[in-house]
């Protein structure tokens, strides 16, 4: 009789526990893509009947869960405000109500430290002003909000993972990515509509960390003998961050992509445009775009000396950065050889990361919401030119109201003729054109070849009138 009523006493307590679940990132203060067909989804009990009732409209969405319970539906939102709403889930006699919510702009922030990095910096690395922008973030609750997803590192595709929304505070505010912030708060500025950030970050990752298995034994990596090593870290495992972190985001409805990410690919810079490129292919198919709709951005990778600040091969990945853009449809990057500060050499996690933020803010308020005059292009390379005195000329584009400093030389210009052998070089603006006049006189009578910031650690001065940094770039292409 005892065991009969313990039984008795299990079963209904069982019956009272509710089937009906969410996932983290729909729940209270969560921000929602405007003026789109959002995903909402959860589990249930098997073929059972989902109601969901938002709070903007007076419709009532209905939808059966499938046999393991699974279900997944599409539901209108309005144009962005700042106005609260909710929503309310409904299985049987459970129900479930998430509050706080925001119709807004929503953006996917990934990448390794440099978008991991918090407000509140890492040990001994900190980010510029960040004390002042935290103290101040209160009153930005209802405009940057954030879903700091849980590192995840498991093989096998992942139907959830952790990360709740935040709303902006000084309590807040800390542990959220720095770039992600300061690219949330201008875009605000810029839009004024709430702005959602989800971080998918994680340390140290390469870029094969974010790509699934097929993808990568495709391209020839040997995947077997990956999982095999006993000692490889967690962040070097290849795939494991897609089907932990992206897999089990699939659907939530974006805007676009944020990247921040690079640094850990320097030992195999030669692939990084194509994996790049053949990520956010899968990325966006994974999200249903099938015409290149979804924005992708990334971050140049900062300078590091990686114990030898004038060896390439960091300047290789940046290179490829670059490159990407010009063959990822609907692509962008924000140049950022100019935040270093020179004693940064042996600093990895750059302290510069509001204006990173705001730099990309502003090329995304014009390519994607359509203000116009923003001050988002940087100079870039568009040929050379010899001159009879041995100097050679070298024409920028996105430099219409000349270049920058106009007085002195120009750091990070170097050049070398047939053997290869780079040396300094002396650099000017020529304040009629869009050109820097560069020359060696000491060294090289026939310059072959110039680079501009083509190394490890360099910081770069060369700037157009609004203060944009010119992208590094090279004119031979050794690989060393």
């Amino acid at each position: 009789m005892k065991k009969l009523a313990t039984l008795m006493a299990f079963m209904a307590t069982s019956c009272c526990l509710s089937a009906l679940e969410l996932p983290e990132q729909l729940g209270d203060h969560a921000v929602l893509q405007q003026l789109a067909e959002v995903k909402l989804w959860g589990w249930a009990s098997p073929e059972a009947l989902v109601s969901v009732m938002p709070s903007w409209s007076s419709d009532k969405y209905d939808v059966k869960a499938d046999r393991h319970g699974r279900w997944s539906m599409r539901v209108l939102t309005p144009a962005g405000s700042y106005k609260s709403h909710s929503i309310t889930f409904v299985e049987g006699s459970d129900t479930i109500t998430i509050n706080d919510i925001l119709i807004g702009e929503v953006w996917l922030a990934a990448g390794q430290s440099n978008m991991e990095m918090p407000m509140i910096g890492f040990n001994s690395q900190p980010v510029e002003g960040a004390g002042r922008d935290i103290a101040r973030s209160g009153r930005l609750r209802d405009r940057v909000r954030m879903a700091y997803i849980v590192r995840g590192d498991k093989y096998e595709p992942q139907e959830r993972i952790g990360g709740r929304w935040k709303v902006a505070s000084p309590e807040n505010t800390p542990y959220f990515s720095a770039q992600g912030f300061y690219f949330a708060r201008e875009l605000n500025d810029l839009i004024d509509v709430p702005i959602g950030i989800l971080c998918v970050s994680y340390g140290g990752t390469q870029i094969e960390g974010w790509l699934p298995r097929e993808i990568l034994e495709w391209h020839g990596y040997d995947f077997e003998a990956m999982k095999a090593e006993k000692d490889r870290l967690p962040a070097y495992r290849y795939s494991t961050k897609y089907t932990s972190m992206i897999y089990p985001l699939i659907g939530y409805t974006i805007k676009g992509f944020l990247w921040n990410q690079g640094e850990s690919n320097v030992s195999n810079p030669d692939r990084y445009c194509e994996l790049l490129e053949e990520m956010v292919a899968q990325w966006r198919s994974d999200w249903g775009d099938t015409d290149n709709s979804l924005p992708f951005y990334q971050t140049e990778n900062p300078g590091f000396g990686w114990g030898n600040p004038d060896a390439v091969f960091a300047a290789m990945v940046r290179e490829q950065q670059n490159m990407a853009v010009k063959v990822i449809p609907n692509c962008g990057i924000t140049c950022t050889n100019d935040l270093a500060y020179t004693y940064e050499t042996d600093v990895i996690h750059g302290t510069r990361k509001r204006e990173i933020g705001e730099r990309m803010a502003w090329q995304v308020a014009e390519r994607q919401y359509g203000l116009k005059g923003m001050p988002w292009r940087s100079p870039e390379y568009n040929s050379m030119i010899k001159c009879d005195d041995g100097s050679v000329r070298i024409r920028f584009d996105n430099a219409e109201y000349g270049l920058t400093p106009n007085i002195g030389n120009v750091e990070g210009f170097e050049v070398a003729d047939v053997d290869g052998k780079f040396h300094k070089a002396e650099a000017v603006v020529d304040w009629n054109t869009p050109e820097v006049i560069v020359s060696c006189p000491d060294k090289i009578s026939d310059i072959k070849h110039v680079r501009y910031c083509f190394k490890n650690f360099s910081c770069g001065n060369l700037k157009n009138s609004f203060g944009m940094p010119a992208v590094p770039f090279r004119t031979d292409k050794f690989k060393e």
